[in-house]
């Protein structure tokens, strides 16, 4: 039989009633494995393929059949936006066949929430945090909801991969079965995984199962892409075009000088509003480029994304037309999110919605005609999802990435005439087109915040367990392989003498008074940080808040200029920073945002090499020209070490952001032995310092002989008295686990010894 006549009749029926005239390969090939095997599958495959059909057709043609007696189905996703989207659309699918389908999350009624508990079947589509909620609350019950449990789709696993949540999930799936006895089946979904083997090796963590992973060959490119670059032009206009100056370099030699620019904007049509607005040419281009179109404006924060949606709906006043414009990120509320979903799918609307990473995901927003890019995505994978939102129904995907950079100066220093975003665009979209290349997941091997959390969770449900139970269950789940017992003693000996956790005099552990005003709020059952406000302080000044406090110093962007992170007191919520000279995006530090090695190798040789991007518009062009012209003329990309003048040298490792930030360390710490003073840097990009009395050639050689003879010790990268705290629960750990987990987890030595072994630290 075809794979075809094996699926269910109303599904059969389903699929002559949208015109399909054939399978995808990616449903055939998942269809293969779930009829015909009993193992997991992961299922990689481009965006608009007919994931979530492939996995759920022989699902529920097996429940038509054989409907199970509890949940037979599991479909976590990482958005409720996401779940919202595919309850719609199976629920359509199940319409008349009697097989249930149920969502559930934060935002659904709770009459909704009654009805799934008074009839556990079919399916279950629901966020980590309420399967988390489920285990801790209703674990007298898990058997009637879960005992016929028989299979789990998870979906987005390149978002879950290696991050607390996505090992949440893992916990979660793992205590379900301690719990039940069912061991169900995986079913991992995403259109953008780079080491299918460690995937898969992940989504079958704990489950006795092997996980088989289709041959698929991969899709032609077929992509509408374009890239255009702006410097920005502060101007004023009130009735028409004014003249602004601007700078300009030279091509061949790279020398700034000044010119006259004018206004491109006409004055509007009855002079509509005698008040002066600023423009820029950047906004001004993305508003034209979405005009009259369904589009979608990505940025790589919330706040650029609330200041380009303001700037947008500014230029629609100014010009007397309509406000088209929607908003959409994680910290908005449900019904306005809601809002801009509807909206997008609404066919008849040409709605242009300015949305981070909350709208990269895979919601069906229907004919989606253009995505807008602001600057440079950080990883291949999310350059494919965000360029994936359009294109489908046999369209190309097509994207416009727009650039916007400050003016150089006459005097601007090296490292800040390269326009790091464009070159890191090109490098991303080189590494695809020409290997393929996406980022492999990450493996964390010291989720302390995860461990404090599931502790906790482990005991609320159980009651009282004895230590070594406790640890026997915690250590046993898949998340917590790389854990040692003696890490853990030191956590648990932690929690109890701060009142998290008590022990009874039956030498039983119980949830603590601190651990029970803790457990019993429902932010307890999120891994990822809450929205808290952290206020930033220099010396007896208040510059403002933020969300996450970076560790003592790294450095952030607040009211227009840089700091650097001096001292924390998480109790007390305070940040005590110092001002330092330069310039950074405006975005919240945290787990966020690391940038692959190969992305910044990749960027070196868009310098070397002479190739004309065929998707580059005429400003890009001409500025990737004018940065080849200066990366040639000052050697930087032939020589890792450059001089600027003077003392004043520049650093290029062209490393990521783990072995950079491990770099730097290491130089800081040698600071005195190679006479070194006055370090800066910028992203992961480049370091400057001054070296007194010294060549940096005979620097680089140096440096290169002591990492060949010594290696690099990670742990003397990390001060005795530091506590690195980036997770959620972090600031509950002890700061001896937190340094432990910051050496495993942000710093990475073994590039930069293949570096110095390679000779390729040397100045040449």
């Amino acid at each position: 039989m075809s794979v075809f006549e094996r699926y269910s009749p109303f599904i059969r029926e389903f699929i002559y009633s949208r015109g399909w005239e054939a399978l995808s390969p990616v449903q055939v090939a998942a269809a293969e494995i779930l009829f015909d095997s009993d193992c997991n599958l992961l299922l990689p495959s481009q965006t608009a393929s007919g994931k979530t059909e492939a996995a759920f057709f022989p699902i529920l043609s097996e429940f038509y059949d054989n409907m199970p007696e509890s949940f037979g189905a599991l479909y976590i996703a990482p958005l409720k936006s996401l779940i919202n989207d595919q309850f719609g659309r199976i629920s359509e699918l199940c319409l008349e066949t009697g097989i249930p389908v149920y969502h559930w999350h934060g935002d659904v009624a709770a009459s909704h929430k009654q009805r799934a508990l008074k009839d556990p079947r079919g399916i279950l589509q629901i966020t980590p945090e309420s399967l988390e909620a489920m285990l801790m609350n209703r674990s007298s019950d898990l058997i009637r909801l879960f005992g016929d449990l028989r299979y789990v789709v998870i979906d987005e696993i390149h978002t879950l991969t290696g991050s607390d949540r996505g090992n949440q999930i893992l916990c979660q799936l793992a205590r379900l079965r301690e719990k039940t006895g069912v061991s169900p089946r995986r079913i991992g979904l995403s259109a953008t995984l780079g080491d299918m083997e460690k995937a898969a090796a992940w989504l079958g963590g704990g489950s006795g199962r092997d996980t088989k992973i289709p041959a698929i060959p991969p899709a032609k490119i077929r992509w509408k892409l374009g890239m255009e670059h702006f410097f920005i032009v502060d101007r004023d206009v009130k009735t028409g075009a004014e003249a602004g100056e601007r700078s300009s370099v030279d091509p061949e030699t790279g020398e700034v000088t000044l010119v006259q620019d004018v206004a491109l904007v006409p004055t509007p049509p009855g002079n509509r509003r005698e008040e002066k607005l600023s423009l820029d040419p950047g906004y001004e281009y993305i508003y034209e480029a979405t005009k009259g179109k369904k589009a979608i404006v990505f940025s790589n924060s919330r706040e650029e994304t609330e200041y380009v949606c303001a700037t947008l709906r500014e230029i629609a006043e100014y010009r007397g037309e309509p406000d088209v414009f929607l908003i959409h990120h994680g910290f908005l509320s449900a019904s306005i999110r809601e809002e801009a979903e509807l909206k997008m799918k609404d066919d008849d609307l040409r709605a242009v919605a300015c949305a981070t990473v909350t709208m990269e995901l895979g919601i069906d927003i229907g004919r989606l005609e253009r995505i807008i890019q602001q600057g440079s995505p950080n990883s291949v994978s999310s350059f494919l999802q965000r360029l994936g939102r359009s294109g489908r129904r046999g369209n190309p995907p097509e994207m416009m990435m727009v650039f916007r950079e400050e003016n150089p100066l006459p005097n601007t220093p090296l490292p800040q005439l390269m326009p790091w975003e464009l070159l890191k665009a090109i490098a991303i979209v080189q590494l695809y087109i020409e290997e393929r290349f996406i980022e492999p997941p990450a493996i964390k091997k010291c989720p302390f915040s995860l461990l404090f959390q599931q502790t906790l969770s482990v005991v609320a449900s159980s009651g009282a367990l004895t230590p070594r139970e406790l640890a026997a269950e915690i250590l046993n789940l898949p998340a917590f392989r790389y854990m040692e017992e003696e890490d853990y003693k030191v956590l648990l000996l932690s929690m109890i003498n701060n009142d998290w956790l008590e022990m009874t005099d039956e030498r039983d552990l119980i949830v603590g008074l601190r651990g029970e005003r803790l457990t019993n709020s429902f932010k307890f059952y999120a891994v990822f940080k809450d929205e808290e406000d952290y206020t930033v302080r220099c010396e007896s000044d208040e510059i403002g808040v933020i969300t996450t406090p970076p560790p003592v110093g790294d450095r952030f962007a607040l009211a227009g200029r840089v700091w650097e992170v001096e001292e924390l007191d998480i109790p007390r919520k305070l940040i005590y920073v110092k001002p330092v000279r330069g310039k950074m995006e405006v975005s919240w530090p945290g787990d966020y945002g690391e940038v692959h090695t190969r992305i910044l190798e990749r960027m070196r040789q868009v310098l070397r090499e002479d190739t004309e991007y065929p998707y580059l518009r005429e400003g890009a062009l001409q500025r990737l020209r004018v940065a080849r012209a200066v990366a040639r003329n000052t050697g930087m990309t032939e020589s890792c070490i450059v001089p600027l003048g003077g003392y004043t040298w520049a650093l290029f490792p062209w490393l990521g952001t783990r072995s950079f930030r491990t770099l730097r360390r290491y130089l800081v710490r040698k600071a005195g032995a190679f006479k070194l003073t006055g370090m800066d840097f910028e992203g992961c990009y480049y370091m400057t310092f001054k070296l007194e009395g010294g060549r940096g050639d005979d620097l680089m050689r140096m440096i290169s002989d002591k990492i060949r003879r010594e290696g690099i010790d990670r742990d003397a990268l990390i001060s005795p008295t530091e506590a690195p705290v980036f997770d959620k629960y972090d600031e509950y750990i002890p700061s001896e686990l937190l340094r432990k987990a910051y050496r495993e987890d942000k710093l990475r030595s073994d590039e930069i010894e293949a570096r110095a072994a390679g000779g390729e630290l040397s100045a040449r």
